[in-house]
């Protein structure tokens, strides 16, 4: 089993070896097109970008938009957090497709919150490629997308616990108080890391104290802790040789916590400050990391679905599941209103600097 899990997960990080040939394509586009300006140190950007042990590498502030674009194929200290995300959406299509062939799937209710799942995954991944590829452009553009960002976090945690509570939950898990409370929680959990995380990024500047932290870690913690928690019930009680899934379900924890501790602590570039300075550093890491995450859950989740298709229906009612996936909307709406009005905040408090 450990090598069938080692094998599925191997095309991310085959993929991601590759991205050490992507910088020579820039110099391969046709004359014609503008190229971005070459990046620049830490003392010519503005504060507000520079990022701790992080010397070198930065893109130059007010290009054309078109310019960073095509820094996609430019090598600065941001072209892996773009590029392990903008791959991961692909790779997660991919092991959709082949688990869709495998299994029979069906696109039916009870197959819904597993879609959902998938949408969400893939809205967090595009919001925060963009928001990595663009936010150079500006301040205004800084704050505006990784606000957006946020939105696309707390979405994709609504979307895990729909897959969680569905098709990996127990049914004496389901009958405690935090059972019974689980998806208007974490729905309410989700918009308040998103209000957490707009509110501390817009409130603080740098030198950031530590209120900023606990805005953005309490509210995405709880989030976190009870979106898991039919899977820590799972582990605890389920039967580890009859459920393979349960090995997918561990991975998705260890990688996560791995790709938490490298997204709080600049790790390996506070001990070689500038070494890491394009590839290697914390926040690379972390989208590796959190990429594996969620390919293991998605083939968890596959697994979970393919055991208890039959019984979905029959166990929840389709009533319970058309509501669960009506606030998924209700969801992003609720994340896009905190996210404009902090855009508006920003807006005004940029101009009145």
């Amino acid at each position: 089993m450990p090598g069938d899990i080692l094998q599925r997960l191997t095309t991310l990080t085959l993929s991601v070896k590759q991205l050490g040939r992507l910088p020579n394509l820039v110099q391969r586009l046709p004359s014609s097109l503008p190229s971005p300006s070459p990046t620049v140190g830490a003392s010519h950007v503005p504060s507000l970008f520079r990022e701790p042990h992080i010397l070198t590498g930065y893109r130059p502030l007010r290009q054309k938009w078109y310019c960073y674009l095509l820094s996609l194929f430019q090598k600065h200290n941001e072209s892996l957090n773009v590029w392990t995300h903008l791959l991961a959406a692909p790779v997660l299509l991919l092991r959709w497709w082949s688990n869709v062939g495998t299994l029979g799937y069906t696109l039916d209710i009870s197959s819904l919150p597993l879609c959902l799942f998938l949408l969400s995954a893939i809205f967090c991944y595009f919001c925060s490629t963009v928001a990595h590829l663009f936010q150079s452009h500006s301040e205004q553009a800084h704050y505006y997308f990784f606000f957006m960002d946020y939105v696309g976090v707390a979405v994709y945690q609504y979307g895990c616990a729909l897959g969680h509570y569905f098709y990996t939950s127990t049914s004496g898990w389901r009958a405690s108080i935090i059972g019974y409370h689980f998806l208007h929680g974490t729905a309410i959990f989700g918009l308040l890391s998103s209000t957490g995380c707009c509110l501390a990024k817009s409130r603080y500047r740098k030198p950031y104290p530590v209120q900023r932290k606990i805005c953005q870690l309490i509210p995405t913690s709880l989030a976190y802790f009870l979106g898991i928690s039919p899977v820590v019930d799972r582990l605890l009680t389920g039967s580890w040789t009859e459920e393979p899934s349960l090995n997918f379900h561990v991975l998705q924890i260890v990688f996560f916590l791995s790709s938490a501790l490298f997204f709080s602590c600049p790790i390996p570039e506070c001990f070689f400050p500038g070494k890491f300075d394009i590839f290697g550093h914390g926040h690379q890491i972390f989208h590796v990391l959190l990429s594996l995450t969620t390919l293991s859950q998605l083939e968890a989740l596959f697994q979970d679905y393919a055991r208890k298709r039959d019984q979905v229906i029959d166990i929840f009612g389709e009533t319970q599941i058309w509501w669960a996936c009506v606030s998924f909307p209700i969801l992003v709406f609720s994340c896009l209103l905190v996210a404009f009005t902090s855009m508006k905040y920003m807006h005004k408090k940029l101009k009145q600097n």
